[in-house]
């Protein structure tokens, strides 16, 4: 099934309800797909391979995303925080192509034969071409749908492959079709080139959700977005929903927000203290973690409202715990391995595989990552309770390996978390002549509070093992996040090891 096939049941269940809000546009979902099936018309006639995006959030997205499904070629949004170079070599691995550019970053695209710039505005207001037939997309479900970039922290950034079957399954599989009131709407602060803001346009299309899009996010703007919309459904990442709390706070404010009653988060790690404080604040909202990856065509993991009171509310400790865990697998298996691929047993720390009809696990021109019983390494490190609840431990590449033994920095920022000073952490390897690799540790202290390096030290050689103990300490300002909520560790080891 072709992921057009969302729009076009929309359309037809729903075609006058509104779809998108952008500012003072909106669009219906009869319009969205006239627009769609419009585009889709222009890119065949260009003889396209891709359609790329080059924008920020806007009725561009959605309208982008199903023309290239109806015409039969990858969508592949770009990353508009890149710099020139690094765009245009992006550009030219996927020509010949049909670039949807906002009139900002137009500039920035170097001008060549096999690439059609269309501008954002035009994009919008194509209409049908004279003579040619409507858009009938070839029901192959192998074809790909999306090709993401990823980041390219380790080298040139990775181009990983959906395929409509993988977001296809992912949809259907955790979502009812026109689930949604006429009244709900879900704010939308992700980027466009991130899986989650692909996701928020197939799920909310599906669901028969007003999308309210935000180019940038900024907690005033946000709080004020979601009161004026009558927002009943958002998602944030944890920087987001940090930033909403503190404005609430520094304000002496209460939200004020009664149409919202649920607010997902996911993209990062969420500081406990973080999420306790916007129960507190949201009384009456659902919570929910969604932990996913892009080769996943979204979540794998949903920590559901329910896991949450009861770990909120709960005096035991086994319990109260899982409000820091992902939750439960989703529509998927997960498993836990050692490095040989043993698979592990509950409590022991490992590496996350995952299997399931949505986990598309490949790159172009690397192939499938898929083992031969079709698991997939996420690269993630984590272990599952008793219950089947998945902690996360961070990155595999992110694990300290100090004189042999493997170091989690999460274990160690979760304890620097529990002292009452301290705001954010990011625990690093650092240089270290004796041992490979040292523990090192960037800390955000609150506003007004302070903290002695000894006693940050203490307190981890009292709950951890000495081996844990930081053994270099800098108070920060601020860590540096991008914009999807990670915090960027390459950076500050770069800082530890100058």
């Amino acid at each position: 099934m072709n992921i057009s096939t969302i729009l076009d049941m929309a359309a037809e269940a729903f075609g006058d309800r509104v779809g998108v809000v952008s500012g003072a546009q909106r669009w219906t979902y009869a319009a969205l797909r006239s627009a769609a099936q419009n585009a889709a018309q222009h890119i065949r006639a260009s003889g396209a391979q891709y359609v790329a995006m080059l924008d920020v959030t806007s009725p561009a997205a959605p309208v982008a995303i199903f023309a290239a499904a109806y015409a039969g070629v990858p969508y592949v949004p770009l990353n508009y925080r890149l710099t020139r170079p690094e765009i245009n070599e992006l550009l030219a691995r996927v020509v010949p192509a049909y670039l949807v550019v906002g009139a900002e970053y137009r500039a920035l695209v170097d001008a060549r034969a096999d690439l059609q710039l269309v501008d954002r505005e035009a994009f919008l207001s194509l209409e049908p071409l004279a003579g040619a037939a409507a858009p009938e997309p070839a029901e192959d479900p192998r074809a790909v749908a999306v090709q993401l970039f990823t980041s390219g922290t380790t080298g040139k950034p990775k181009a990983a492959i959906l395929r409509h079957e993988n977001l296809m399954s992912y949809i259907m599989g955790t979502i009812e079709f026109a689930s949604a009131e006429e009244s709900d709407a879900i704010v939308v602060t992700v980027p466009p080139y991130h899986i989650a803001g692909i996701s928020a346009v197939l799920s909310s299309t599906y669901a028969c959700r007003r999308m309210v899009q935000m180019e940038n996010f900024e907690p005033a703007a946000w709080l004020r977005a979601v009161r004026e919309e009558q927002v009943s459904n958002a998602f944030l990442v944890p920087t987001m929903l940090q930033r909403v709390v503190d404005h609430l706070a520094a304000r002496g404010e209460s939200p004020d927000l009664p149409a919202l009653r649920a607010l997902a988060y996911g993209g990062g790690k969420m500081p406990l203290s973080t999420i306790e404080k916007a129960m507190q604040l949201f009384p009456g909202v659902d919570f929910t973690n969604a932990y996913g990856l892009t080769e996943t065509s979204s979540t794998i993991a949903v920590l559901g409202p329910e896991d949450h009171r009861a770990a909120a509310a709960s005096s035991d400790p086994a319990v109260r715990r899982r409000l820091g865990s992902v939750g439960k697998p989703a529509a998927v298996e997960i498993e836990i391995r050692d490095e040989s691929g043993t698979v592990l047993g509950a409590e022991e720390a490992g590496l996350v595989f995952v299997r399931g009809p949505q986990v598309s696990g490949e790159y172009l021109s690397l192939g499938s990552q898929l083992d031969a019983d079709g698991w997939f390494p996420t690269k993630d490190r984590g272990y599952l309770d008793a219950e089947g609840y998945l902690f996360l431990d961070g990155r595999a590449d992110d694990v300290i390996v100090r004189g042999g033994e493997n170091i989690s920095p999460g274990e160690i920022e979760d304890v620097l978390l529990g002292h009452p000073a301290v705001a954010d952490v990011a625990v690093v390897a650092m240089p270290d002549e004796q041992w490979g690799e040292g523990v090192a540790a960037a800390i955000v202290l609150k506003p007004g509070a302070s903290a002695a390096i000894a006693e940050l030290q203490e307190l981890v050689k009292g709950q951890l093992r000495s081996s844990r103990v930081p053994q270099k300490i800098v108070f920060k300002d601020a860590l540096p996040y991008n914009e999807t909520g990670k915090v960027l560790r390459r950076v500050i080891r770069q800082e530890f090891a100058n």
